[in-house]
């Protein structure tokens, strides 16, 4: 029987558009996109990419692995009976009438939910019609072809306030958001991720700002899973909000789970070490970590050693480059 070189295999496989490791899948591939050590016990080394979506130079499959292509088929079926395609699941709840002085509009309250197991961070998000259309027109810029068949619920001169036409709107928004949803390259746009996490992301940014981090913190730890599930094969995106969280616990006197926090920021950010969160990050770790007694020499070694190998400014706390996020 022919052995071929793992790493020719597994590149083979990851070209193909059914194999688990493509966007969409939380299998041990992607798992390790996201920055965890969710690796096999057995069978070879995967190829996995880095937040920016190229193969990790680390993580290349053993030269000397001589894995037969039979063997290599087998273990992939075995490991794709674990994985799970990650899905959304949108519900418009339910919908109330608002006025203000000068206006009256209906604000919908959205859930959004993973599905294919049980989902303790559901968000709970409202936004109004004006909210949806914005949305909407900034997609068709890009994205026309993509959306010529998601229809959009009409806007009415009369009637908005009944009973009857906010029912028929809260189904018509239900399907337009999951319409969106399945299109690959619109749920992975900044216009729909912004849509869904943009708002309580500037509260929350705006009540750091403010020194109100118990505010801030509240918001943050419910818009946090939706961020992290809509940009799982980005992870670094999250790292602003997580080191947001990191300075909320850390000025409310909750060092542990500051630095636990700060973990979850570094694994998103892996070994990007120019990212302008990567020193600032680690030198509140470090901190946290003498504080509490654990280990911080590691990572003041792993500071050190990042600097060395690639140097680079750094002027700013982590608190003073967070509080900069979300100004506009």
């Amino acid at each position: 029987m022919l052995s071929f070189p793992v790493s020719l295999l597994v590149l083979g496989a990851m070209a193909s558009p059914e194999h688990p490791g493509s966007p969409g899948w939380t299998g041990p591939i992607a798992q390790c996109t996201a920055g965890t050590k969710d690796a096999p016990a057995t069978g070879p080394e995967l190829l996995c990419p880095g937040p920016d979506g190229h193969l990790d130079p680390h993580s290349s499959p053993s030269p000397n692995s001589n894995m037969t292509t039979g063997e290599l088929q087998e273990y992939w079926r075995k490991e794709k009976r674990c994985w799970r395609r990650v899905k959304l699941l949108f519900e418009v709840a339910s919908a109330r009438i608002e006025e203000r002085r000068m206006s009256k509009f209906v604000m919908y309250q959205i859930v959004v939910i993973q599905t294919g197991s049980f989902d303790s961070n559901k968000a709970v998000l409202e936004r109004r019609y004006s909210d949806f259309e914005t949305l909407h027109r900034n997609l068709l810029k890009t994205f026309r072809e993509e959306i010529e068949d998601v229809v959009f619920p009409k806007k009415h001169l009369l009637g908005n306030f009944t009973q009857e036409m906010i029912s028929e709107r809260k189904l018509a928004f239900k399907e337009y958001l999951s319409l969106l949803y399945s299109i690959r390259c619109v749920r992975r746009s900044r216009e729909f991720i912004d849509f869904l996490t943009r708002p309580e992301l500037r509260e929350a940014f705006g009540c750091l700002r403010g020194g109100q981090y118990a505010r801030a913190l509240d918001i943050l730890v419910r818009v946090v899973p939706l961020q992290e599930k809509l940009t799982a094969h980005c992870p670094v995106t999250v790292v602003p909000a997580l080191c947001a969280m990191l300075v909320c616990h850390r000025d409310l006197e909750h060092p542990a789970e500051a630095l636990a926090v700060g973990e979850r920021a570094l694994q998103c950010l892996q070994a990007r070490e120019g990212h302008r969160y990567y020193a600032p990050l680690l030198d509140a770790m470090i901190r946290l970590a003498y504080m509490l007694g654990k280990d911080f020499v590691s990572l003041q070694k792993r500071l050190q050693e990042s600097q060395l190998r690639k140097p680079a400014p750094w002027d700013l706390t982590l608190k003073e480059l967070t509080v900069r996020e979300y100004l506009y």
